[in-house]
């Protein structure tokens, strides 16, 4: 029997405790097995109240978990001596690594009764494969500190409401199982053969406010969310102001960001059924992050007959890149007026005699050439066949141009 990992929160706990904690005189002298234990038992029984529907109750806990001081030593503890930019400061150019630093710490935390006020985190870049650079943001470490208390009051609320097939930052869960996920779709039904591999670009940095506010709805440390994304950003001593987005680099962004992203199977077509299993014709969602892969069943022949030739309006803010929204209709650039000019149609069939996936594309009414973005989709919709058929301007098939992707 293969035992369950600590941090999963749908663990049953033997015994429900809480209550007020007693306060430590030295960082040696806390007892890190209890305040752990207090804080998994705390985390499972918001994580229960959720499962059931019970949002007062869930409101309750959290507002408990925000004022237990076990959440508040573990947060430092997690903030200071766990994460890897620990010894990373922010603005105010801030680091805490001595014991009393870090009893100091937890107590200002815990029994401040100013006003809270984010600071503006620090933008630093680290490299990333291919040559390009990944966008950091660094808060001071007293914002760690208190998004690291909000992260255990506000996580289990949504690992109970969270998509069964994401796997992205999720306690519990690794890309391993994203991966097995996406094996077991593919060997289970060999139907849904189309896979679409795709990624969001620039998801962090692109997350809408207003949104992230109205999926947290009534919890009780909103307002703090609502600080630490409009709190800015300061890049080489100058100070910008952030309209959209989350910094990656914060304890709670990537929580932030699978909450927007949350509803993605829905708007796919996933159902499940009383079973918990994908019903059978629906597409499989798998997302990892802000990566996804989707298995889907091709349409048959007389669903593909009905398919539109015309242009078809523009749904992608990305300049340059068609709308994916349904791969039988096509996509069209967001410049496309109305008129057809500047916009193309394309859409992928089965071929039964040679057994692989064509993509018909129309080539631009302007170049006369075929359009990257065409290209683009088709590898992204076919990435293991090699057969492309293009089309004139007037929609007229010319013969297969073989080539490798």
């Amino acid at each position: 029997m293969i035992s369950e990992p600590e941090d999963k929160l749908d663990a049953t706990a033997a015994v429900v405790v809480s209550g007020p904690e007693d306060a430590v005189s030295a960082w040696s002298q806390v007892d890190w097995r209890r305040a752990e234990r207090d804080v998994r038992r705390l985390r499972q029984r918001i994580f229960t109240a959720s499962k059931a529907g019970d949002l007062p109750r869930v409101r309750r806990l959290q507002a408990l978990m925000l004022r237990s001081r076990s959440n508040t030593l573990v947060s430092v503890r997690r903030v200071t001596e766990r994460n890897a930019g620990r010894l990373t400061a922010g603005v105010d150019g801030e680091v805490v690594l001595t014991p009393k630093a870090k009893l100091e710490l937890a107590q200002r935390v815990q029994d401040s009764r100013e006003p809270f006020k984010a600071l503006p985190v620090r933008r630093v870049f680290i490299p990333k494969p291919g040559g390009k650079k990944r966008p950091l943001g660094i808060p001071v470490v007293l914002d760690r500190v208190h998004q690291a208390r909000v992260l255990n009051a506000l996580e289990p609320e949504w690992e109970a409401r969270f998509e069964p097939k994401s796997y992205g930052f999720r306690p519990g869960r690794g890309c391993h199982d994203a991966i097995q996920a996406i094996f077991q779709t593919a060997k289970q039904n060999p139907r849904r053969t189309w896979v679409l591999d795709a990624d969001l670009a620039g998801a962090f940095d692109r997350i809408g406010h207003d949104h992230i506010l109205a999926m947290v709805g009534s919890f009780p440390a909103r307002e703090m969310i609502r600080a630490w994304l409009k709190a800015g950003v300061v890049q080489n001593g100058r100070f910008s102001r952030t309209e959209e987005g989350t910094p990656q680099g914060g304890v709670i962004s990537p929580l932030l960001l699978n909450i927007a992203l949350h509803g993605m199977e829905t708007i796919a077509g996933t159902r499940y059924g009383a079973d918990d299993r994908v019903k059978a014709g629906c597409p499989v969602l798998i997302r990892y992050a802000d990566d996804f892969v989707r298995h889907e069943a091709p349409y048959d022949r007389a669903e593909m007959k009905g398919l539109r030739r015309e242009p078809v309006a523009a749904g992608s803010r990305r300049r340059g890149k068609p709308d994916l929204g349904d791969a039988r209709e096509g996509g069209s650039s967001p410049d496309n007026d109305g008129t057809g000019r500047d916009c193309q149609t394309a859409w992928v069939r089965q071929s039964r005699r040679e057994g692989v996936t064509r993509v018909n594309q129309r080539q631009s009414p302007v170049s006369g050439v075929p359009t990257p973005n065409l290209a683009d989709m088709g590898r992204s919709a076919a990435r293991a066949h090699r057969s492309v058929v293009v089309g004139d301007s007037e929609g007229r098939e010319k013969s297969p141009a073989r080539r490798p992707w």
